[in-house]
Parts: C-alpha cells; sequence; structure tokens
C-alpha cells in the first residue's frame, strides 16, 4: 500500500511554514521560511515587489518538496497580509502561475478556529475552557473556547496589529517610550472590549492560557536559558507571569544591534521584536494571565488534521457504498 501524505502551507506576515505529515499524522518535514511578505506593507497597502519576490520563491520550493513526497491532500492559507494588501490578488495569482498552488486567503476567525484545532494538544483537558492568543506578523487573535477535541469558539477577535505592521506604523524597531505607548493604549482597549465581550471573568476559575508563534517560544527559551533559541525544545513550555516580565524587560532595554547578537532572536527578529513583546505583554497583563504555554502547532497542524481526519471518513463512506 502507498503511503499517504497531507500537508499545510501557513503564509502570514512574516513567516510562511510547511508542514508535512503521512496519514497517522506523523511530520515528515517542516520548514519555515523568513518571506517577510508584509515587510513595507504598513506605508502604501502594497506588498513590495521585493517581498513579492521572496514570496513567490519560497512556494516554488515549498512545490518541490510536495512534488516529493507525492502529497494527496493540501491546504494553503494565507492570513492578515493577504487581507490587507490591495495587490494581493496579483500576489495570489503570481503564487499560482508559479507553483501551481492555490492559496485561500482566510478570515480572522477561521485563523483562529485553526489555530486552536493544532495548538490545543499541550493543554486538552488540563482545564474546562482555554485562551489562546497567536501574536502574527499582520495580526493578533485571541479566543475563548472549550478545551476539548474539537473546541467550541466562545468569544474571537482579530487584532490588526502584529509584531511587523506594529513595528512599522509606531516606530518600534528601538524601544521609544512614547511610541511604545501608543501602542500598548491601542492594544489594551481591544483586549478590554475581548475580556468584557466574552464574560471571561465567568471562565477565569477554569481556563488556562496558551501563545502561538514564535515570541513565546522564544521567551521560554530565554526564561530556560537554553543558550539558543530552540522552538522545538520551547514547545509546550510553561512560563510564569514574572519570568516573562523579567525576560521582556531587558528586551525592551536592548539596542537592535544588542538583539541581532542576542542567540533567541537574531538580525532579522531584531526589527520586530520590540513590538511583539510590547504586544504580548499587554495582552497578558489584560487577560490576568499567570501562567501560559508557548505552543508551536497552530493552524498548518490544525490543517493537516483536519485533511487526514475528512480522508478517513470518506474512506468509510466508500466502504459502506
Amino acid at each position: 500500500m502507498t503511503e499517504k501524505y497531507y500537508a499545510a502551507i501557513d503564509l502570514g506576515t512574516n513567516s510562511c511554514r510547511l508542514l508535512i505529515c503521512d496519514e497517522n499524522g506523523k511530520q515528515v518535514c517542516a520548514q519555515t521560511q523568513p518571506t517577510r511578505l508584509g515587510e513595507g506593507l504598513y506605508k502604501g497597502n502594497r506588498f513590495t515587489t521585493d517581498a513579492m519576490e521572496r514570496g513567490i520563491k519560497c512556494f516554488f520550493e515549498y512545490k518541490q518538496l510536495l512534488d516529493k513526497y507525492n502529497v494527496v491532500k493540501l491546504r494553503a492559507v494565507a492570513t492578515a497580509a493577504c487581507r490587507m494588501a490591495d495587490n494581493s490578488d496579483e500576489f495570489l495569482k503570481k503564487v499560482y502561475d508559479e507553483s501551481h498552488i492555490q492559496l485561500e486567503v482566510i478570515n480572522g476567525y477561521e485563523e483562529a478556529r485553526l489555530n486552536l484545532k493544532g495548538a490545543l494538544s499541550h493543554v486538552c483537558g488540563k482545564s474546562k475552557y482555554v485562551v489562546l492568543y497567536d501574536l502574527g506578523g499582520g495580526s493578533t487573535e485571541i479566543t475563548l473556547a472549550t478545551n476539548t477535541t474539537n473546541p467550541h469558539i466562545l468569544h474571537t477577535i482579530s487584532i490588526p496589529w502584529g509584531a511587523r505592521n506594529a513595528s512599522e506604523a509606531f516606530d518600534l524597531v528601538e524601544y521609544r517610550e512614547e511610541n511604545a505607548a501608543k501602542l500598548r493604549q491601542d492594544i489594551k482597549a481591544r483586549v478590554e472590549s475581548f475580556v468584557k465581550k466574552s464574560y471571561l471573568e465567568n471562565y477565569i476559575e477554569d481556563v488556562c492560557f496558551v501563545a502561538t508563534s514564535s515570541t513565546p517560544l522564544r521567551l521560554a527559551c530565554m526564561i530556560s536559558e537554553m543558550g539558543k533559541y530552540d522552538r522545538d525544545a520551547a514547545d509546550g513550555m510553561s512560563m510564569k507571569r514574572e519570568d516573562m516580565d523579567t525576560a521582556i524587560d531587558k528586551i525592551l532595554h536592548s539596542r537592535r544591534a544588542e538583539m541581532a547578537d542576542n542567540p533567541y532572536i537574531g538580525d532579522k527578529r531584531s526589527y520586530i521584536f520590540i513590538a511583539a513583546s510590547i504586544i504580548f505583554r499587554t495582552i497578558y497583563e489584560g487577560l490576568g494571565v499567570k501562567e501560559i504555554t508557548a505552543s508551536l502547532k497552530s493552524a498548518k497542524d490544525g490543517i493537516v488534521a483536519e485533511l487526514i481526519e475528512s480522508d478517513k471518513k470518506d474512506e468509510k463512506i466508500n466502504k459502506v457504498g
């Protein structure tokens, strides 16, 4: 019997992720490329030529991997950057022309749903409810849901700020208190609205918190003093609020060159890590987080799980028929 492989591609504002798994859900290939698709997007609401070229090159390379594994089912999604850019359709067409990969631009709700599906493996059953937030390059989703195998979303919001576009919009490559205060104020108001509209106080006694994206994973590596950024080792680690505060305070007092030399941040991430840290802390403060779990698993994992589940259902139906 020929092995079946399933794949997901998740194109964000800063990175593009590929995951290929076998029919048992075992990972056989995982890649992340820093396409920086949203670089310069804030100024003109358009993808730059360089950014599009990086994205197209990434999809061409991913197509070679999809062909190598003879993937039977693929779902490729695009998130905040492609929702915002005026020339998004042009980019999507160029990606398809170059790679024959059809990109699906999903809304904030679907992004949150897929992230939930992928990220809950670390905390499933530990509490009745879960709050998940995904800090991307161009948006941040916060979701309250049941902590179950097939979670039911009780409330979700998509904040139109992520690490990259907030860094550009608020001029926060390096820390500036006045600019940081404006970003904090914006994020705080949105989080307060989420807390109120979700009736979070009714669930807070039986809820756990999970954060996806590289920001919490990098913080987990710093806190545990791993010596370098190792996202696989940080996946599933829990962090206490006071430890996150200490790590973020050090970051906010760092110059960009220092962050570039930091083994947990690096040169490319150094341009956006101040904004990421401000957003991340403002959210966990607003939610009343005491401890949070960092998760590498996200939308791509949720997509692959659903593709496998769908295929198995189809097989059962065909056998019955």
